[in-house]
């Protein structure tokens, strides 16, 4: 009889135990800064659960702050989750050694199922500029519950296919490396005080903004990154072809992506991207003339009118 006590305390603690982990998995995670081994999440808006979550996922080299106007027109009627990568603005941690965006993939994936998903919400809206599109990428095809929609800012299933038609990740692997070390080879060096001033339309910022602020912007976000993990997300995304998962995923994807007279005319800038998402069961792309990568920095009344449209879809 004692035995038989014990065996049912234990089933029943087993029991208390488990429920009380689904009741702290159920709590929504809290505004202001949360902090992952990957990447850190300021959550920012109503909590209120009809206010609808939106993840913002930045690109290469660039901090939250990339998304600073969008967050002021919508953290009013959205619960934004502003995710930033270590390394991208702030101390690298675990960032600084071995591959970083598969790990950023599976944090994002988990940060939504714990933050938004487990807490009763819906699954987010999420909107992610270049590596951070692909990232958006992978989750929607990697964890497909967890995203509602996914907008994907100027950024492929495979970047090596934008500078050679019949490139292979084995192929742009040798590139990618020798690439990836002269950016490593930076990190130590000083970086310039004061503020940071428009570097002009023919430095690498140029080649991204059409416009000084942009290019002021991005050129300040630049140098205030580690270059370790610059190098190695750079290597990362470099070597990634996602077209082989695209069927796995459910979410209706927009893609909004940049064209200038300058660096590509409109049909050519069709054929570099479209074609890559042909897998993809729900798709629609919209080209935004007079933009160079960023978007939002190049023609923000446009991109903003595209973000009003994706989120009220």
């Amino acid at each position: 009889m004692k035995h038989r006590f014990s065996v049912a305390a234990l089933f029943i603690l087993g029991i208390a135990l488990l429920i009380g982990a689904r009741a702290k998995a159920a709590e929504p995670c809290p505004a202001g800064l949360n902090e992952g081994k990957r990447i850190t999440v300021l959550v920012e808006g109503p909590d209120a659960t009809g206010a609808p979550d939106v993840v913002l996922i930045p690109g290469l080299s660039s901090p939250r702050a990339v998304w600073d106007a969008t967050a002021e027109r919508l953290k009013g009627r959205y619960r934004l989750h502003r995710i930033q990568i270590r390394g991208f603005g702030d101390d690298a941690g675990i960032n600084a050694e071995g591959p970083v965006l598969v790990g950023v993939v599976a944090e994002v994936a988990d940060y939504i199922d714990d933050c938004i998903t487990d807490a009763g919400r819906p699954a987010p809206a999420v909107i992610g500029h270049s590596m951070g599109g692909l990232t958006g990428l992978m989750v929607a095809a990697r964890a497909p519950g967890e995203i509602g929609k996914l907008m994907i800012v100027d950024a492929v299933p495979f970047i090596g296919l934008l500078f050679n038609p019949a490139a292979t990740v084995e192929s742009v692997t040798p590139q990618a490396d020798q690439m990836a070390a002269m950016m490593r080879a930076q990190y130590g060096q000083p970086v310039p005080a004061g503020p940071a001033t428009d570097p002009g339309p023919m430095s690498m910022a140029g080649s991204m903004s059409n416009t000084a602020a942009g290019r002021t912007a991005i050129a300040g976000w630049t140098r205030t990154a580690d270059p370790r993990v610059t190098a190695q997300v750079f290597r990362d995304v470099m070597v990634t072809d996602m077209r082989g998962e695209l069927a796995a995923v459910t979410a209706p994807v927009t893609l909004l992506y940049a064209q200038d007279d300058s660096l590509m005319p409109a049909e050519r800038a069709k054929v570099a991207f479209e074609p890559q998402y042909a897998g993809l069961a729900r798709f629609k792309a919209q080209i935004v003339p007079g933009s160079r990568h960023f978007i939002m920095l190049d023609q923000p009344e446009v991109f903003a009118r595209a973000v009003d449209a994706f989120l009220g879809e």
